[in-house]
């Protein structure tokens, strides 16, 4: 699962997630892309979800890029117990996806494959995506 190795700070405040992706917002490695429409937290095991997913599609050829990584720490006060005692103890980690992030990026396999590959890992994500090409890409022909 993915996880920092090692916080600051063990514990951190929920935050507001308002206003549009300011980096992290431009195709940076691979040709292909999902882009976020709307904020949302995502957690490790849903990366890792959308991970696997593109992996299997593309039939290990190919290379793809996770541009998020889950840093923030959730936590959690156990089932049944009174208001009051302090902050729970951490759950999880999640990284914090505003609109226009681009979340995963793809290379190196023909663009019909690419898009149901990312179609398949923005199925696994709680965010609506939108499927993106690099502006200069063009399709080879064998």
């Amino acid at each position: 699962m993915l996880q920092p190795k090692k916080t600051k700070y063990r514990k951190q405040q929920k935050g507001k997630m308002k206003g549009n992706s300011m980096r992290g917002n431009q195709l940076a490695f691979g040709s292909f892309g999902i882009k976020s429409l709307d904020e949302s937290w995502i957690t490790g095991r849903q990366i890792e979800a959308a991970r696997q997913a593109v992996t299997r599609h593309m039939k290990r050829e190919g290379q793809i890029w996770i541009r998020i990584f889950p840093d923030k720490p959730i936590t959690k006060k156990p089932a049944e117990v009174r208001m009051g005692k302090g902050k729970g103890a951490p759950e999880m980690f999640v990284a914090r996806v505003t609109p226009g992030r681009i979340m995963f990026e793809a290379e190196g396999v023909p663009f019909s494959i690419a898009k149901e590959a990312l179609r398949l890992a923005a199925q696994k994500l709680p965010v609506t995506t939108k499927f993106v090409v690099r502006r200069d890409y063009v399709e080879e022909i064998n």
